[in-house]
C-alpha cells in the first residue's frame, strides 16, 4: 500500500501587533500569542509591539 503524502503544516501566525488597555495599564499584544509587559505609558507599549515585530521579521529572514 503506497504511503499517503503528509498534509502541509499549518502556516505560522502572522505577526500583527496591537495594544490593549487593562484598567490604567496598556500592553502590547500580537496575533502570534505574544504579550508585552503592562505599561502605564501607551507610547512604551507601542514601542514594545514595534520591537516584537522587528524581532520577528529579523528571525524570519
Amino acid at each position: 500500500m503506497p504511503q499517503q503524502p503528509q498534509p502541509p503544516s499549518p502556516p505560522q501566525p502572522a505577526h500583527i501587533p496591537s495594544t490593549a488597555e487593562r484598567g490604567s495599564f496598556c500592553l502590547a499584544l500580537c496575533s502570534c500569542g505574544w504579550k508585552g509587559p503592562a505599561r502605564r505609558s501607551r507610547d512604551l507599549a507601542r514601542k514594545d509591539a514595534a520591537r516584537h515585530r522587528a524581532d520577528a521579521d529579523r528571525q524570519a529572514r
